[in-house]
């Protein structure tokens, strides 16, 4: 199947080289020349601005968009639909959120372009493991595509599925990421309580690999956990600063929205907030009130 490919960043890039060592045809863009010229080491035909890239295909086209949230996939999906014709399909595998994936759908309704949500899931290791693929949209045209989706998924009857409609997979995909970040924080709380029980000298990085078999706590995530502290035990030359892709903040957005209590996803996200901070505010006035009230001794900064 012939597909056209915007966007050759980590993940793009990975995702073209996969379906192009399944035998798909994959025309590939990039706003970086040399990006395009890296991946054509695969044997994509690459393009040197959209227009040639939309010329090379052939109707009914399909181009998967993989730009980074916000302004970028905004701009991409309209430069490219202006270049398509009814019947062609637009999908974007971004982390776009899911009422912005509603209302593209609706806008390339009108010129009867398709338009596919696809929550991807896989990082730096989807091109040798494959990828987690939640599509929304039309159904009959998942169909239509689904061998795309097959070659990029572990398997051809396993990890990708078309879940409902237009911002259903987008939705999924949010989902997805907020559980994410209740997972790693119960996983570095967990191992922060290993660490500071001095006495016993646990080996933190042997525990992760007895967790990893029998345990109801395995997991892919308790592997990758394993795999950083067998690197390196204390974590040096690591700060505790976790940035959040967003989609933490519209899942627990949608929960107050929807009434659906999410206290561990909540909790989660405030805790990424906190690792930013150096000193933070409120951390220096719990101090400055127990000095008032109570006359206890404070630390002064130096």
């Amino acid at each position: 199947m012939e597909i056209g490919m915007v966007g050759l960043g980590r993940m793009g890039g990975a995702m073209a080289q996969r379906l192009l060592r399944a035998g798909h045809q994959v025309v590939a863009y990039d706003p970086r020349p040399e990006a395009v010229q890296a991946l054509e080491a695969e044997g994509p035909s690459g393009a040197g601005s959209l227009a040639e890239m939309v010329g090379k295909l052939t109707a009914p086209r399909a181009v998967w968009v993989m730009a980074p949230v916000g302004e970028a996939t905004e701009s991409a999906i309209e430069e490219v639909a202006a270049l398509l014709e009814p019947g062609d399909t637009v999908i974007d595998g971004g982390n776009s959120n899911y009422k912005d994936s509603m209302r593209r759908a609706a806008v390339l309704a009108d010129r009867g372009i398709e338009f596919l949500d696809v929550g991807t899931s896989g990082g730096i290791w989807g091109l040798a493991e494959g990828y987690s693929l939640m599509v929304g949209g039309d159904a009959e045209v998942y169909a239509r595509l689904e061998p795309i989706f097959r070659a990029l998924a572990p398997g051809e009857d396993r990890g990708h599925g078309y879940v409902g409609r237009a911002g259903a997979g987008h939705y999924v995909k949010m989902v997805h990421n907020a559980v994410e970040y209740g997972l790693m924080e119960a996983y570095a709380e967990g191992f922060e309580l290993l660490q500071a029980k001095g006495e016993f000298s646990l080996d933190l990085a042997q525990v992760a690999g007895i967790w990893r078999h029998g345990s109801v706590v395995r997991s892919w995530l308790l592997d990758l956990t394993a795999a950083a502290l067998e690197e390196s035990a204390g974590l040096e030359g690591l700060r505790s600063y976790v940035e959040d892709s967003g989609e933490g903040r519209w899942a627990v957005e949608e929960s107050v929205e929807l009434a659906v209590p999410a206290p561990v996803i909540a909790l989660s996200l405030q805790a990424r907030f906190r690792s930013r901070q150096e000193e933070p505010f409120a951390g220096r006035l719990l101090a400055a009130m127990r000095n008032q009230f109570g006359g206890h001794e404070v630390r002064r900064a130096e």
